[in-house]
């Protein structure tokens, strides 16, 4: 599933076309997502200029003037800006209609994606209880040991848990963890404030590295302008189960926590 740098990547590519453009239409050929496609979506969106284009966790949020286009690219969704006579490929969805011939397509082939007009976005139950953004303000050291106190659940399944903070996904939550030196396995409760200030640090700077390299390539996963990320080659532990540790060189270890694949070294991760 894209994480956050792949979504924060795609709102990068396509706000600059898009930002101040009036919709003129929406076609939506198949609305049968994860949710349905509002059975009135297209009159609803119709003739709204869009205000701004933000990210919030996940979901991008197309703030129009009476509401908003909430779209979550589920497991294999991406969006694309073209020319609106481009040709509709299979598991073109939707598509959002803008002034001066654009296009903006929503292709989904296994349909785990979301596309909702909402009057009032923040207050979805999708985005009324998230956590803080690991890149804003409100994500500090102090908040995480703070949140966590008492807690016994694994330091790895905390800092996904989209109600401490959003957007931290399993590929940035092992990266983070190993250059921050702390091992997946402790106890959140059990860390001390200076080891999560560092643990901070190394969620903003892995976060904003992948941004910047385009994000990290999935599967399914392309960018807006078709390329794709290539974060993965900056990759220090996700899948790299039994390859020696890129810092002592022993053999890193692979296991399922909570669900979840996690590799660890546990000579440098404590």
């Amino acid at each position: 599933m894209p994480e956050l740098p792949e979504v924060e990547v795609t709102r990068l590519g396509i706000a600059p076309h898009l930002l101040g453009q009036r919709l003129e239409g929406a076609v939506v050929r198949d609305g049968r997502l994860r949710l349905p496609v509002n059975a009135d979506f297209a009159g609803r969106v119709t003739g709204q200029r869009l205000l701004n284009l933000r990210r919030r966790g996940k979901y991008l949020l197309l703030d129009l003037e009476r509401g908003a286009i909430l779209i979550h690219l589920g497991m294999s969704g991406h969006l694309r800006v073209l020319p609106q006579s481009s040709p509709v490929q299979k598991h073109d969805h939707v598509d959002l209609l803008f002034a001066d011939d654009l296009c903006l397509r929503f292709h989904d082939p296994r349909r785990f994606g979301v596309i909702l007009w909402l009057a009032d976005a923040d207050q979805h139950p999708f985005l009324q209880h998230l956590g803080p953004e690991p890149l804003g303000e409100d994500f500090t050291a102090e908040y995480l040991y703070r949140r966590s106190r008492n807690r016994e659940i694994p330091v790895k399944p905390f800092l996904m848990d989209a109600h401490i903070v959003v957007g931290v996904g399993n590929i940035y939550a092992n990266e983070s963890l190993f250059a921050a030196g702390v091992d997946p396995r402790r106890h959140a409760g059990r860390i001390a404030l200076s080891r999560y200030a560092k643990l901070v640090q190394t969620v903003r700077d892995v976060l904003e590295s992948a941004i910047a390299q385009g994000g990290t390539t999935l599967r399914d996963f392309t960018r807006p302008d078709g390329k794709n990320g290539y974060f993965r080659l900056s990759l220090a532990v996700y899948g790299r189960e039994g390859k020696p540790c890129t810092q002592c060189g022993a053999p890193l270890h692979g296991i399922r926590l909570c669900g979840r694949a996690t590799t660890y070294c546990s000579h440098c991760q404590y």
